[in-house]
């Protein structure tokens, strides 16, 4: 319950934040359109994106928690202050290294824009050289990022899971403030000021995290630059932790910059606005679900409580199964009215929101093994070991490039997602058989029963959506609210079809209701 309570306050934040960021991606696709200017933002914005996932979200975090939380649980130690003299070691270390490869970045935004598209599919100078204008405005978001990520890993830290998962929250009002308020008639003005949006709303995640440790008693004094053991321990753990835990957002690069190259203009719009809505259950799951389980593993395991940390772990994945296979199963048969509703009109076509929806389908097969990577791999970090991550990561990104090879031309913006999904598939494949090789985590009796059980109830769910979906196609081109109406409604009509479902087919007992609707009551204080 308590596994639950937490991912679902992450969770909730992150939903909240990616339902705004479905606003801005209609706003977008309503201002700007799919065509070059589109392509030339998504292209920019890839990169921090990327580097958020990389580092923020997944390598740093899951090499400084650990580390922070041993130095606060030592017996011998002084607790928190220890912690905060660590994070403050790493701080001295980290912001020269930010500033410089700030610079480096800003300096060679071109090669950099070329890597990531391929150098675009029949562009002229003109067009490249504003694509890599859009770079050099975007890149500063990466050092601000990277500071935020170590403030929120201390507020994680700290249990106060809700401020940082808060934060991205800030990117999207500042995208679609800029959106209304500052859009133009010309798709390249717009994207323009995208791009300057996107640095602006790294300052004030920074400034809002800075605030919310202070208002947790939590100051950071800037030192001098050392490299110290713990230092050197961090970095050791932080590199190969990156391409493990962004695997995913690796293959999307390479495949954008594929689509970017090889096919028409406006492929990188439809696989990235499909990307978004697959990112949709992903940022309120697997986010939800990996921030909550490193530490909690961690901890159970820096306390010798070993089965407790398997339990944690089957719990885990039970609830990501649970939560993820009904979310497949629309995005993959429900794609199109779905595409519609948020993206279809303005600058983007009737055959736009097709494409998308088609990319949608791609992408969605792989999402279980997406998320379900967020619950592996805190398995392997709370041992501190990153180098298995990265090294099946690397195998991955090989299948991903392979994949993406041989299906980029017979499908077109279908290849990439589904390149995309079997890499993820063969990365979450090697990780449990890993895991469960080393006696690290094995499925226990409830896990083993309900997982098929979930996966009946999810296709019923499905089938069901999908032989209706028919009555809702003149809704989703309607106005916005009967768009949004219709929306809720196929949400609705899902929730309903699949509890019932679970219900039957004795996925999910009524003894579970009963326990999730239960009040908890707060526990007496102790009297001294």
């Amino acid at each position: 319950m308590n596994l639950l309570k937490a991912t679902g306050t992450i969770g909730g934040l992150t939903l909240a934040s990616r339902v705004l960021g479905l606003v801005r991606d209609s706003l977008f696709a309503r201002f700007v359109g799919a065509g070059f200017a589109s392509d030339a933002f998504l292209i920019a914005f890839r990169l921090p994106n990327m580097f958020r996932a990389l580092f923020a979200e997944g390598a740093f975090s899951s090499a400084f928690i650990p580390m922070f939380n041993k130095k606060v649980g030592d017996p011998a130690g002084q607790g928190l202050p220890d912690g905060l003299r660590f994070a403050e070691e790493a701080l001295a270390v980290l912001l020269p290294a930010l500033i410089v490869m700030t610079v480096a970045l800003e300096l060679l935004a071109w090669p950099v824009t070329l890597l990531l598209s391929g150098g675009f599919n029949g562009v002229s100078p003109e067009q490249f050289a504003f694509a890599v204008s859009l770079s050099r405005l975007t890149i500063p978001y990466l050092m601000l990022i990277s500071l935020v990520s170590l403030f929120g890993g201390i507020l994680n830290s700290l249990h106060k899971f809700w401020v940082n998962a808060a934060a991205p929250i800030l990117l999207n009002v500042t995208l679609i403030v800029a959106l209304l308020g500052f859009h133009s008639h010309d798709p390249l003005v717009t994207a323009r000021i995208q791009s300057i949006a996107v640095s602006v709303s790294g300052a004030l995640q920074l400034a809002w995290l800075a605030w919310a440790c202070r208002q947790n008693g939590v100051s950071l004094t800037l030192r001098r630059p050392r490299l110290n053991p713990d230092v050197k321990k961090l970095i050791a753990l932080i590199w190969p932790a990156a391409a493990g835990a962004g695997a995913v957002q690796i293959n999307l690069v390479i495949s954008t910059a594929l689509a970017a190259k090889l096919l028409a203009h406006g492929s990188v719009t439809y696989i990235y606005m499909a990307d978004r809505l697959n990112q949709l259950p992903l940022g309120l799951i697997g986010i939800g679900l990996g921030t909550v389980l490193l530490p909690t593993i961690s901890r159970q395991l820096g306390a010798g409580e070993d089965a407790a940390a398997q339990e944690t772990q089957n719990r885990g994945m039970e609830l990501a199964l649970l939560l993820t296979l009904p979310a497949t199963m629309a995005l993959v048969l429900c794609g199109e009215p779905i595409a519609a509703a948020l993206f279809g009109y303005g600058r983007y076509t009737a055959a736009d929101t097709h494409f998308t929806a088609q990319a949608l389908a791609a992408f969605s097969i792989g999402l279980p093994s997406y998320i379900l990577v967020k619950v592996l791999t805190p398995g392997f970090y709370a041992r501190h070991d990153t180098k298995t991550p990265v090294r099946y990561a690397t195998i991955s990104m090989v299948v991903n490039l392979v994949g993406n090879l041989v299906l980029i031309v017979p499908l077109q913006h279908m290849g990439p997602p589904l390149a995309t999904a079997i890499a993820s598939t063969v990365n979450v494949g090697m990780l449990y058989h890993t895991l469960r090789k080393r006696g690290h985590f094995t499925p226990d009796a409830q896990l083993r029963r309900r997982a098929p059980r979930l996966a009946l109830a999810a296709l019923a769910m499905g089938l069901v959506l999908w032989a209706g979906q028919g009555v809702l196609t003149p809704y989703v081109h309607g106005t916005w609210a009967l768009r949004i109406g219709a929306l809720a409604v196929l949400v609705m009509a899902g929730m309903v079809v699949y509890g019932l479902a679970t219900l039957v087919l004795g996925a999910f007992t009524r003894e579970d209701l009963a326990l999730l609707t239960r009040r908890r009551r707060a526990a007496p204080a102790n009297k001294s």
